[in-house]
């Protein structure tokens, strides 16, 4: 398998943009809520088809370098900006705040793009691969839609909240209270638009290459930008995830879990891995949150456990 790796980044990164603008076919989903920014590309000879979810905050723009990777590794790609992520549809006047109705939403967005996009221009085997909340999203389509999808790999799972000073009991009422009190669309506290942190305070990867290519993207896209969530959308995701001690997926799954992950409450990966027939978990001790833009000791780890899962299923 081809490994991407940090020393090359500047060096591929005109072959990298070139695959993004050129292979990559993207285009606008129109859904009866709002229009959902997609992309896809299918190399000769393509043996599996990996269809994306991405995590909060996140847009298919992010994901240019494990695009291309997959893309020379012989994988179609398909990914999808969720609502109010990237160039998707967005709730508010202030298109900082993310927020959302209910969870469910997003896998039913999820559903049509798998419908309408992936069905109409792949027929082969398909996996699916998420992240963060992406992968809760992930979760939420496979245990409540009819699929063909013959396996998902899901990176840092959203399936609980890190909630960090505040004791959780805490956070969740404070979300549904204000909720009922009408200020779902208000940021929760703490919360603030679009904020580059600095490299060396950030929670979210230990590669500094890969962080501060992120950070520039979003600084030449401001359309691409988002900030803190609402009450709103910690309520719906609170509640979506006290669902999820009865639900089931019934494909294989693979769970990787970050190890110094400050984002999502990995004790929750744990306890959903031993309730499914087929789940395995995996932790990378010293991995922060973003494990598919870590350095790449990390990163080449995950990535060769994800190449191996996908071609024995």
């Amino acid at each position: 398998m081809f490994y991407s790796d940090e020393a090359h980044l500047t060096i591929n990164a005109k072959q990298i943009n070139a695959f993004f603008n050129q292979q990559l076919k993207q285009d606008f989903l129109s859904t009866e809520h709002g229009t959902l920014y997609y992309g896809f590309a299918i190399p000769e000879q393509a043996k599996k088809a990996i269809v994306i979810s991405s995590g909060r905050i996140e847009s298919l723009f992010k994901y240019k370098e494990l695009l291309w990777e997959f893309y020379q590794n012989g994988y179609a790609v398909f990914i999808v900006d969720h609502q109010g992520q990237g160039r998707s549809y967005r709730h508010l006047k202030n298109a900082h705040k993310g927020h959302v109705t209910r969870f469910t939403d997003y896998a039913d967005d999820f559903a049509i793009f798998n419908e309408q996009v992936v069905n109409a221009h792949w027929q082969g085997q398909r996996v699916l691969l998420g992240h963060s909340m992406g992968s809760a999203i992930a979760y939420d389509y496979l245990s409540r839609y009819t699929h063909s999808f013959s396996g998902a790999f899901l990176s840092a799972p959203m399936f609980d909240i890190y909630t960090k000073g505040t004791p959780k009991p805490i956070a969740k009422l404070a979300a549904k209270i204000a909720s009922q009190l009408g200020l779902s669309h208000r940021y929760a506290f703490g919360q603030t638009d679009y904020l580059p942190v600095d490299f060396s305070v950030n929670e979210l990867t230990s590669s500094e290459i890969r962080y501060q290519q992120f950070r520039a993207l979003y600084l030449a896209e401001p359309d691409l930008q988002l900030g803190g969530v609402t009450y709103g959308w910690l309520n719906a995701s609170f509640e979506f995830i006290a669902s999820l001690v009865d639900r089931k997926v019934d494909i294989p799954l693979f769970i990787a879990s970050a190890g110094r992950d400050t984002v999502v409450d990995n004790a929750a990966q744990h306890a959903l891995a031993h309730k499914q027939t087929q789940a395995k978990l995996k932790s990378y001790p010293d991995a922060r949150h973003e494990l598919f833009f870590e350095r790449d000791e990390i990163r080449q780890a995950v990535l060769s456990d994800l190449y191996q899962f996908f071609e024995a299923l």
